[in-house]
């Protein structure tokens, strides 16, 4: 295994709903090495980005980590004051946003985006900077560079403001890379040229990528390894080909068997009943048993431990694998 980057033990996170508090992370571990992309998989709502706007120290004003730790590089981050936190954005790590448009500002070219971390956190003068941002969208496979550096967000397509994040993480270079469903707005052509490029990054920037999605296609191809969430609990844990090949909790399961398969004409896709549940319903036990069809009585009344299952490396949540039958 390589040497851990990103370091997530019992990491604990409550949102304020009016005057009451409830939780939305329950006592999260994992672990992003050096070298390695994790992909954190599940339903909207289940706490994919919420676990990322932790690590950034980016949580909306209702929201606040509780308890458990966060350590870059063996430093506990949520020690440090909110000062040195934002000083550790952008130099030592990167994140690429769901929807650009948002993420960028509209007020301001690119170039003057993309030179403003360089400037800040590697202490470029501004000729220095220009070229740099200039190289860097080359590196990321946009033309033109000096006619994009002079263009608004605004006057681009989607791709190429996904192109124009990604470019401004790569920038700086920081150890760890979190990418927040970067590809869900384009088209399958420029998504494969986003995958492309970032598992370039990976192996030339030697960071570590922490790439949160709900398309299992994108998993399949970049993941070395896959956390599963459900409402805010992990579920399951493994290496990418081993939780494909023998997923062990029925959420899993059900999460690949909505998959379509293009080679079985026969396949049938099977939704999982119900929904997630709010983050405001207090459900005893295990919290997906009300949609779990393999749901025993000890799921009701307890919250199921971290199991090991199938191969090195793989972990479940799940009373059935843990002498539960």
């Amino acid at each position: 295994m390589d040497e851990a980057l990103l370091q997530i033990k019992d990491l604990q996170t409550v949102f304020r709903v009016g005057k009451q508090e409830y939780t939305v992370l329950h006592k999260l571990s994992f672990h992003v090495g050096k070298r390695e992309t994790v992909c954190m998989v599940g339903e909207s709502g289940c706490g994919k980005s919420v676990t990322t706007l932790a690590v950034m120290d980016l949580l909306p004003r209702n929201g606040r980590v509780t308890g458990g730790s966060i350590r870059l590089n063996g430093q506990e981050l949520t020690a440090l004051s909110r000062r040195d936190r934002g000083s550790l954005r952008g130099k030592k790590m990167g994140m690429v946003f769901q929807e650009p448009m948002t993420a960028l500002n509209p007020l301001l070219t690119v170039g003057r985006q993309l030179t403003e971390g360089l400037l800040l956190h590697r202490g470029m003068d501004k000729a220095a900077a220009f070229q740099y941002a200039r190289e860097c969208l080359e590196t990321v496979g946009i033309s033109n560079p000096d006619e994009r550096m002079r263009q608004f967000p605004f006057q681009m397509s989607g791709g190429l403001r996904q192109r124009v994040m990604i470019a401004m993480v790569l920038a700086v270079q920081p150890e760890l890379f979190i990418a927040d469903e970067p590809t869900t707005a384009l088209d399958v052509t420029i998504q494969k040229q986003v995958l492309v490029l970032l598992s370039r990054l990976k192996k030339n920037m030697d960071a570590g990528i922490l790439f949160i999605t709900h398309d299992l296609g994108v998993v399949a191809e970049i993941a070395d390894r896959v956390v599963v969430l459900y409402a805010g609990y992990k579920v399951e844990e493994g290496p990418v080909q081993e939780l494909f090949q023998n997923p062990r909790h029925p959420y899993t399961r059900g999460l690949l068997s909505c998959v379509p398969n293009i080679d079985d004409d026969a396949a049938v896709i099977r939704a999982i009943p119900g929904i997630l549940p709010n983050i405001t319903e207090d459900i005893p036990g295990c919290r997906f048993h009300p949609r779990c069809q393999h749901a025993m009585d000890r799921c009701r009344k307890a919250v199921p431990g971290e199991f090991p299952c199938g191969g090195p490396g793989h972990y479940v949540s799940c009373f059935l694998e843990g002498g539960g039958r």
